[in-house]
């Protein structure tokens, strides 16, 4: 590579990393991808990545001491919060019982490996690298790393997380995702690996398909409070 290839280059990336034009119009490119065909904002965010020069770490892909271990608490870490939503937290809430959105899916066997895949695929990867990855990443470069300016950054992307949700699911739906997002957010932000957050994810919207296919909605929701 030449000096002049090199230098034109470092300064692509330097833009891609700040908050110039480049910079701006990259951030935006990433948060649409998704209006195109989800996950297509975390690979997006991923070749932002490379070109800016950006570790990898510095969006959580940090390698686990133990895969077994990370990939286990984030399974019942996941399903347990779940769980935990569904009986408890959204009936205090005033959700209701029945998620309308997804009520397709009671018994409905066929729809199950696609589910399956969206579940694992765009929420639990794609979501994560989007909403802590990438996000994190890039309002931490804005706001800075102090406590104050990370829960600001917990707060601002579980909001947008939440927000997201409201067209198809509705206010409940958009409840249920702001607190997923805190939570998850919280995790990432104490830790800054992602991979159990991940897991945790698709653990958690798994464990929501099963008790919807399973038509055990209105039984969990009325399990404490009748």
């Amino acid at each position: 590579m030449t000096d002049g290839a090199s230098g034109s280059s470092d300064r692509l990336a330097e833009r891609l990393r700040g908050f110039g034009p480049i910079g701006i119009l990259a951030f935006l490119t990433v948060l649409a991808g998704n209006l195109l065909f989800p996950p297509l904002s975390a690979v997006l965010a991923l070749i932002w990545a490379k070109w800016s020069r950006t570790p990898w770490s510095e969006l959580g892909f940090v390698r686990p001491r133990s895969w077994v271990r990370t990939v286990a608490v984030g399974v019942v870490f996941g399903a347990a919060f779940k769980l935990a939503s569904k009986v408890l937290v959204m009936p205090l809430l005033g959700a209701p019982p029945v998620n309308a959105a997804y009520h397709h899916l009671v018994g409905n066997t066929a729809a199950l490996p696609g589910m399956i895949a969206a579940m694992i695929i765009v929420a639990g990867f794609g979501e994560e690298t989007l909403f802590r990855g990438f996000l994190f990443q890039r309002l931490r470069t804005l706001f800075g790393t102090g406590a104050g300016a990370t829960a600001l950054i917990v707060v601002l992307t579980a909001v947008f997380f939440g927000s997201l949700h409201y067209p198809d699911q509705g206010l409940p739906g958009a409840e249920q995702a702001v607190m997923t997002g805190l939570v998850f957010g919280a995790i990432y932000a104490a830790t800054g690996r992602i991979w159990m957050v991940m897991v945790a994810h698709a653990a958690f919207d798994l464990v929501a398909v099963a008790i919807i296919y399973l038509d055990l909605e209105k039984t969990l929701a009325h399990l404490v409070f009748g």
